[in-house]
């Protein structure tokens, strides 16, 4: 710590507390008081959890508004949901066996799929952002200069499994608006006439909804990067003033 920071620390606690106070606090007192109040380039540990959020709500914004159209998952290579696994044998057995009849069938189920998570990502967006708004960030420094999708990493990492819970009621009503439900019903139903084949299940409310989610949270990852690397990407002053430290 330079001798700057220091001597702001010893006239913040010597206000606070007294100048005796100041014999009393070991070194490391003073360090971790100084850093919630004055941390590196002017910024404290309050400043850069603040830009930690506002980065992650912009990122929820935008990734939303690019996932709640038509083609929404389905066009976008990174996020599109496939075919569960249970259902790829299915798959591959329709279309050999009854050909065209059977490859329509399993298309029309990806697409049905991937819409049901674009009608419910924007049921999703309140979800995330309470999820930003009440998670604890204990160093947001350590977060800023952390890798690319840092903040991202640590919101998922606390806060996945309630976001599925939460997000999993939205994309089974969406299954049943796009009639995904039926249309798993039909391809299923054509697989099991064939001599041979064996039921398949799969619970297709929790597989799209993970799916969904994942895809959500590769959508912020992007825009966590955008924001890190692009000065246009800071659309508001705290992230201007936060992330500008890592140009």
């Amino acid at each position: 710590m330079n001798t700057i920071k220091m001597l702001c620390c010893a006239v913040l606690i010597s206000g606070l507390f007294g100048c005796s106070a100041l014999k009393e606090l070991q070194l490391d007192d003073v360090v971790g008081a100084i850093d919630n109040v004055v941390g590196e380039n002017g910024l404290s540990n309050a400043d850069v959890i603040s830009g930690l959020r506002e980065a992650l709500k912009v990122g929820t914004n935008q990734s939303v508004s690019k996932v709640n159209i038509a083609d929404g998952f389905l066009k976008n290579n990174l996020i599109k949901i496939p075919l569960p696994k249970e259902a790829e044998k299915v798959a591959e057995v329709l279309k050999n066996t009854l050909g065209p009849i059977g490859e329509k069938a399993v298309n029309d189920f990806v697409v049905k799929l991937n819409r049901a998570a674009e009608d419910a990502s924007a049921k999703a967006k309140p979800i995330f952002l309470n999820a930003i708004t009440d998670i604890s960030i204990q160093d947001g420094f350590n977060i800023l200069k952390g890798n690319d999708n840092a903040a991202t990493q640590y919101l998922k990492g606390k806060t996945y499994k309630n976001l599925v819970t939460a997000f999993k009621p939205n994309i089974e009503t969406s299954l049943n608006k796009v009639k995904l439900n039926d249309a798993w019903k039909r391809v299923s139903t054509l697989y099991n006439r064939i001599p041979g084949s064996k039921p398949v299940e799969v619970d297709l409310a929790q597989y799209t909804t993970t799916r969904a989610t994942d895809g959500l949270f590769k959508l912020i990852e992007v825009e966590e990067k955008k924001i890190r690397k692009d000065p246009k990407a800071r659309v508001s002053d705290i992230l201007k003033k936060v992330f500008s430290t890592l140009d």
